[in-house]
């Protein structure tokens, strides 16, 4: 599975956005995922299975996919909560 962090520029929020992202699947235990960021007009459907961002640019990612969006990239519970439920709906974890 592949996760990738979008933001506009694809700099550092997507950076510091893949980085939490690791953080937590780190804390959940879970390997095997993996994370890398974007900027948002070069992301493809095909780039990930999942897409993670704030929801300042969420209205332009329909065209990707399955997209978790967040309120803040810094909110590491708010990542937390939002990727545990997603990854327990796909069955990665119970």
């Amino acid at each position: 599975m592949k996760i990738l962090a979008v933001c506009g520029s694809g700099l550092g929020s997507s950076f510091m956005l893949e980085m939490n992202v690791q953080q937590v699947l780190a804390e959940l235990g879970i390997t095997g995922i993996e994370v890398s960021h974007s900027d948002l007009s070069s992301a493809t459907p095909d780039d990930a299975d999942l897409f993670i961002a704030a929801k300042d640019i969420a209205d332009g990612m329909h065209h990707l996919g399955e997209v978790i969006v967040i309120d803040s990239i810094i909110d590491m519970d708010g990542i937390k909560a939002k990727l545990q439920e997603v990854l327990q709906q796909k069955g990665i974890i119970s």
